[in-house]
Formats: structure tokens, C-alpha cells, sequence
């Protein structure tokens, strides 16, 4: 139960669309789950009947997109780690949009508005009425490309300023000085569910982006973050860096 349940985003909703709460406890005891909470958490998406914004997408933009703003929708923290690019929940409008054409040059305009939009729409998780806790750990790199023009770059370090002074997001720099430090790999996303049973963590892969839920890649990811976590500045630190590349521009 524990495995079959775990899948993300569009599975997920699939596997419990319509199930009653009978019928998820009956399967829980048939896969020998005896785990309560998962149960409870199971039910409660089971139960959860709601069509969020991204069903606007739906044909628009890759299902990719969707799910990853199902599971913003639905997490309970969510901690990054950002290597060649700020994180797209920490991204202006103007970054943005330069970001997409650059990686998407066949792109016609109104597939790169689509992009757009959608990744502002997803920053209601933290820019929101009920925002919820974000940390996120930005290598130094991401903070000196000047993805877009010099301008909205200095606009860009300046929201990333803004929003770290916020109670519920922290920010943390890992600078090009530091010694004995081999990467994270590549930008990452840890989605924690209502129970870490439903953690998730997405990936940037050759083929496209990459959802992870095994236990065992969980720990190993919650491992990776810590131990880059520890490698970066403080958030006072961090912020004082940032001001400064800021100045700078």
C-alpha cells in the first residue's frame, strides 16, 4: 500500500479519485499497512475533491508542470537547491520569461507567456494569503548569472532580498569560496506531504524532470540537504552577500 500510494501529482489522483474512505481502509488492510497516520492522510486525498488553477493547463503546458503545482499545492514545507538558476518560486516576472525564451529559442512567444504565468501563479505558495515554510539553498553561481538584462537582474536579487526577510522563508548562500564542497548533483525540490510517507523530491533530468518517492532516495535527498544546508552562509550572511552582488550591478 505504502508503495503503490506513493506515486505523484496525476497518479496520485488517479489511484484515489472516487475511492470512499471504506474502501481505502479495506485496501490498507489487504497491502497489510498498518500505518495510521499514512491512512489518514490517504483519506483526506481521497476525500479532496478540488480542481486547482493548473487544471487550466491542462493541454496547454506538459502534464510535468501540472503535477508539480499539485504537489505545491498540497505540501507542507518545501526546501530547494538551486544551482545555475534562482529558484522559480523566488523568480520575477521579467527573469522569468528571459529564462524560457533563452532554453526554449523554437518557442513561439505565447508558449513562453504560458511558462510564464504558470510559474507565477505557483508563487502563491510562499507570496500567498496561507503561505507555507520555504528554505532554500542557492549557489553563488546562480546568483552572478545574469539570466536577464543587467536591470531586471538587479530587480531580481532585490525580490530574492525582499522575500528572505519574510518569517516563513529562509535563504541561504553557498559561496564559490567554500572548501571541500562537491555539489548537490543538481537543482533540486523537496516537497514534504502530510506525512513523509508522501514526501516528494523533483529533479532536473536529461530526459525531462524526474519525480522521486522511494523511502530510500527520500532519505538519501533529505541527507543531500542537510549536509548542503550546513556548507552554506547563514541567512544574515547570505543576505549580506546578495546586497552586495547587488551593488555590484
Amino acid at each position: 500500500m505504502q508503495n503503490v500510494l506513493q506515486s505523484t501529482g496525476e497518479t496520485r489522483r488517479i489511484l484515489l479519485a472516487g475511492v470512499s474512505e471504506e474502501r481505502v481502509r479495506r485496501l490498507a488492510a489487504n497491502y497489510a499497512c498498518s500505518n495510521e497516520e499514512l491512512i489518514r492522510a490517504l483519506v483526506a486525498m481521497a476525500a479532496d475533491r478540488t480542481r486547482g488553477w493548473w487544471e487550466e493547463y491542462r493541454g496547454v503546458l506538459p502534464a510535468a508542470y501540472l503535477d508539480l503545482a499539485e504537489l505545491d499545492h498540497h505540501a507542507r514545507f518545501r526546501h530547494d537547491v538551486a544551482v545555475n538558476h534562482l529558484p522559480g518560486l523566488l523568480q520575477t516576472e521579467a527573469y522569468a520569461r528571459a529564462l524560457f525564451s533563452y532554453m526554449n529559442p523554437e518557442f513561439p512567444q505565447s508558449e513562453v507567456e504560458h511558462r510564464v504565468s504558470h510559474r507565477m501563479t505557483r508563487k502563491a505558495i510562499i507570496e500567498g494569503p496561507d503561505p507555507i515554510p520555504y528554505e532554500t539553498l542557492i549557489h553563488e553561481a546562480a546568483l552572478r548569472i545574469k539570466v536577464a538584462g543587467r536591470p531586471a537582474f538587479r530587480a531580481q536579487l532585490t525580490r530574492v532580498l525582499e522575500l528572505s526577510e519574510a518569517g516563513h522563508v529562509t535563504v541561504r548562500v553557498i559561496p564559490f569560496t567554500l572548501d571541500d564542497f562537491a555539489g548537490a548533483g543538481s537543482a533540486m525540490v523537496y516537497l514534504g506531504g502530510a506525512v513523509p510517507h508522501l514526501d516528494t523530491v523533483v529533479r532536473d533530468a536529461p530526459h525531462g524532470t524526474a519525480f522521486v518517492d522511494s523511502q530510500a532516495q527520500l532519505e538519501h535527498f533529505r541527507k543531500l540537504f542537510r549536509r548542503v544546508r550546513e556548507a552554506s552562509l547563514d541567512p544574515q550572511r547570505s543576505r549580506d552577500l546578495i546586497h552586495r552582488l547587488a551593488k555590484e550591478l
